[in-house]
């Protein structure tokens, strides 16, 4: 078999220190089978960038990593990559700041990606790259000689030529993704606004999946990301002997628990969360003192300024509603800005009577499929899911909502929390049918066999 070879920003290497498995890795684990490779940013910074890629090996696995400077991570990572693709890909284009100077830095650090990969990758290989931060390196690997088999998939959303045109190197960047063989997307929505756009700003002839460019067929198809269901409700179950969520389910002391997991990015809506559950308590107060409300949302790009305004307004919010609603033994919201272990997560998932997953623009959002394979199937709790999350396509069950609508999320609560067992058990029993069937694998899985096949297609031409 042809060595895979997964290309991300960052490296998830077992066991360094500070590393933590994200939802990245815990989605490929089961392809990080010995022989395979995973190249990326090292999370470290240094004076000077090496020329060679540092290996280490890890249960067979490669892990191949490079350093940045300060200035390139400033100018790759902070400037473009989250400081205007991120907002610009989120629908957010009020928060998109482009600069000439950090897109030049984007593609001098995938330029040095390329060329470090570009030494170790071998001819034969099959190169999965994820995600917005190296959308061109793949063209660059191909300028190194690399003729394999070369795939992408975007994690975020995408969005319509009318809102990408509002980017200044939007053109770009469309043909930079034009250079793989297969491009995949969480949602068939974000393929054809990707198809789309290639399209209208290069001209391509779009067919179904495929897309012609320049004499070349690639394809970009929807394939949405799933979880190790199994694993996942197998861990929940497992954790009622976790000391943090005993300590969790000691405190509610009968209530239910409303809970939502979320990074603190401007992206996953909890301004408006937390209103709604202000306004839940302000229009059905015979809800007060029987609910308890836990978000857990550990800091990120806290050197970006919309983040720590972000953090100000969620204290500010989250003050004012338990100064209006708390009484001496009991606070409405609780409020944690720390990060929780897996384990620890899929237990407080299994104790929620509702579980909050209402981001303002997501491309999938693994935490709604979390929630519901973590639910007890004797007494599930219901999911209040934004309609704006790639989930939605497919969890249809849940009590969709407008995230930019704190009332119609404040509804969602209220009748979450005063639905019937019987209806609960009938979603709670389609939704979990959906997850267990969409899982991790099987995501990899169809990813990998629609590169195989389009490599075979070039192979045979």
């Amino acid at each position: 078999m042809a060595r895979l070879v997964i290309v991300s920003n960052r490296v998830p290497i077992p066991k360094s220190r500070g590393a933590t498995a994200g939802g990245l890795a815990v989605a490929l684990r089961d392809l990080l089978i010995p022989g395979s490779m995973w190249f990326g940013w090292s999370g470290r910074l240094a004076a000077e960038p090496a020329s060679q890629p540092s290996l280490v090996e890890a249960r067979g696995v490669t892990y191949a990593t490079v350093d940045l400077t300060a200035e390139a991570h400033r100018s790759f990572y902070i400037g473009f990559a989250n400081g205007a693709l991120w907002p610009l890909l989120h629908f957010r284009l009020g928060l998109m700041h482009f600069r000439r100077e950090d897109y030049a830095g984007y593609l001098a650090v995938n330029e040095s990606f390329a060329a470090s990969l570009g030494q170790v990758v071998k001819s034969d290989d099959t190169v999965w790259v994820h995600d917005y931060h190296v959308i061109p390196f793949g063209r660059m690997l191909r300028e190194q000689g690399f003729a394999g088999p070369l795939g992408f998939f975007l994690h975020v959303p995408f969005v319509p030529p009318s809102v990408l045109e509002a980017m200044p190197v939007a053109r770009d960047l469309v043909a930079d993704l034009c250079a793989y063989d297969v491009v995949g997307f969480q949602t068939e929505e974000h393929a054809r606004d990707f198809r789309d756009c290639a399209q209208r700003m290069l001209g391509a002839t779009v067919d179904g999946e495929w897309i012609r460019l320049n004499g070349r067929r690639m394809r970009v198809f929807a394939d949405p990301i799933g979880i190790d269901a199994e694993g996942f409700a197998r861990d929940a179950g497992r954790a009622a002997n976790d000391k943090l969520v005993q300590r969790v389910a000691g405190s509610l002391a009968g209530r239910a628990l409303i809970v939502g997991v979320d990074r603190m990015d401007y992206s996953k809506g909890l301004p408006q969360r937390f209103e709604a559950f202000g306004r839940l308590l302000e229009k059905h107060p015979e809800h007060r003192r029987r609910i308890h409300f836990l978000q857990i949302c550990p800091r990120s790009r806290e050197e970006v300024d919309e983040y720590r305004k972000l953090r100000i307004d969620l204290d500010r919010l989250a003050g004012r509603i338990n100064g209006k609603f708390s009484e001496f033994d009991w606070t409405p919201l609780r409020y944690s800005a720390r990060a929780a272990p897996r384990m620890t997560l899929a237990g407080l998932y299994r104790l929620g009577r509702i579980g909050v997953v209402t981001p303002l623009r997501d491309g999938m959002n693994l935490v709604a499929k979390e929630f519901i394979a973590a639910q007890p199937d004797e007494d599930p709790g219901v999911l209040v899911l934004s309609r704006f999350a790639g989930a939605a396509h497919e969890l249809t069950e849940a009590l969709v909502v407008n995230p930019f609508d704190p009332d119609a999320i404040a509804d969602a609560m209220h009748l979450a929390l005063t639905m019937p067992a019987g209806e609960r058990k009938e979603r709670h029993a389609a939704l979990k049918a959906k997850v267990f069937l969409t899982t991790a694998q099987v995501y990899c899985r169809r990813f990998l066999d629609a590169l195989a096949a389009r490599s075979l297609v070039q192979a045979a031409a």
